[in-house]
C-alpha cells in the first residue's frame, strides 16, 4: 500500500514509518520539521517538508504523490501550548486535519488513520475508560481532537472514506523531542542523563497510562490495513496500567544513573524539584485498549520498565 505519513519525521510518525517499511508498504512523509528531524526518516523515504496549514502545498504533495492511504500524526501536541494559545491550536489539529481529508478525497485515498487522544478526550478518569465512554474534553486540545473525530464520521458518511480514530494514551520513547512542552519521559532523560534535577509540576500524584511508541506505530499498521467493519471506528491505544509523575521519575532516576555508572560519571542525579501545577492538566487518565485488542489484533508488546530503560539508552546515545 502507498501511504502518506503527515508528522512523518517526528517522535510517533517515524516509528510508524518503520513499521510499515518492515511490513512491506511503500511510504512518504510530509513534515514542517517545527519539531521532527529529517534524521528520524527512513533512507530512501521522501520527505515534503510542507505545513499541513497550507492547503495549496498540501495539495500539490497528494498530487504528486498519490497515496492509496494516509496516516494523520502531524499535530500542535501540547496540552498546555493550546490553553495559551486556542486558536494556532485549532489552526493545526483542526484546519490542518480537514486540509489534509480534502485533500485526501479530491485524489482518492481509500483509508485514513488520524492520531487522537484517548489521554485528554475522556476528561479525568480513574477507572480504565472505554471508547463509550462520554467525551468529556477541558482543554483546547482535547476539543480539537474530538472535533476532529466528528470530521473522520463526515468524510466517512459523505465520502466512503474509511477513517480510524486511534485514541493514544501516553506515548513514550526513542526520538520523542526533550525540547520545549514535549513528553515528560523525554524531558526527564535529558535532564537527568546531564545530572540535573527535573522539575515536576504540582505534587506528581497525576496519574497515567504510558504506552510505547513503537507498539503504537503496530497500531497505526493495523488500523491502515483494516477493511472489515464500520467505516468510521474509534480505538484505545494504550496500557490501562496506571504510573504517576513521581513513579516515572523515580524510575527514570534508577536507569539514568546506572547508565550514567556505566559510562565511568561519578554524576549523582539529584532529587526531582517540584513547581506549580500545569493548567489544563487532568489528575487521572487511563484508557482500556480491549476493543483494539479484539478487532485489530493489537496489544501493548512492551512493558513500562523495559520501555523506560530502552528510552533512556537511547537518549544516553544521542
Amino acid at each position: 500500500m502507498r501511504v502518506l505519513i503527515t508528522g512523518g519525521a517526528g517522535f510517533i510518525g517515524s516509528h510508524i514509518v518503520d513499521a510499515l517499511l518492515a511490513r512491506g508498504h511503500e511510504c512518504a512523509v510530509v513534515d514542517d520539521l517545527s519539531s521532527g528531524s529529517p534524521a528520524n526518516v527512513a533512507s530512501g523515504v521522501p520527505l515534503y517538508e510542507v505545513d499541513i496549514r497550507d492547503p495549496a502545498a498540501l495539495g500539490r504533495v497528494f498530487d504528486d504523490y498519490r497515496p492509496a492511504a494516509v496516516c494523520h500524526q502531524a499535530a500542535q501536541m501540547s496540552v498546555s501550548r493550546s490553553v495559551r494559545e486556542p486558536v494556532f491550536d485549532a489552526e493545526v489539529n483542526a484546519l490542518g486535519l480537514l486540509n489534509a481529508l480534502a485533500a485526501a478525497q479530491q485524489v482518492g485515498v481509500k483509508q485514513f488513520v488520524f492520531a487522537s487522544s484517548g489521554g485528554v478526550l475522556y476528561g479525568d478518569v480513574t477507572t480504565p475508560a472505554d471508547e463509550e465512554h462520554p467525551a468529556d474534553p477541558i482543554s483546547p486540545y482535547g476539543i480539537t481532537k474530538w472535533v476532529g473525530e466528528r470530521y473522520l464520521q463526515f468524510y466517512a458518511r459523505e465520502h466512503a472514506l474509511i477513517c480510524t480514530a486511534l485514541r493514544y494514551a501516553n506515548v513514550y520513547g526513542p526520538r520523542q523531542n526533550p525540547h520545549g512542552e514535549a513528553g515528560v519521559v523525554a524531558i526527564f532523560c535529558k535532564k537527568m542523563l546531564a545530572g540535573e534535577a527535573p522539575t515536576i509540576n504540582g505534587d506528581g500524584l497525576y496519574i497515567r497510562d504510558y504506552v510505547y511508541g513503537p507498539d503504537v506505530a503496530q497500531a497505526n499498521a493495523l488500523a491502515l490495513e483494516r477493511t472489515g467493519g464500520p467505516q468510521f471506528a474509534a480505538y484505545n491505544i494504550g496500557t490501562s496500567i496506571p504510573t504517576d509523575v513521581n513513579q516515572l521519575a523515580g524510575a527514570l532516576r534508577e536507569n539514568c544513573q546506572h547508565i550514567l555508572r556505566e559510562r565511568g560519571s561519578d554524576l549523582e542525579i539529584p532529587a526531582p524539584k517540584y513547581g506549580p501545577a500545569r493548567a489544563g492538566d487532568l489528575r487521572s487518565s487511563l484508557v482500556s485498549a480491549d476493543k483494539a485488542q479484539r478487532e485489530l489484533g493489537w496489544q501493548p508488546t512492551v512493558a513500562i520498565g523495559a520501555g523506560l530503560r530502552r528510552t533512556a539508552e537511547w537518549f544516553a546515545q544521542q
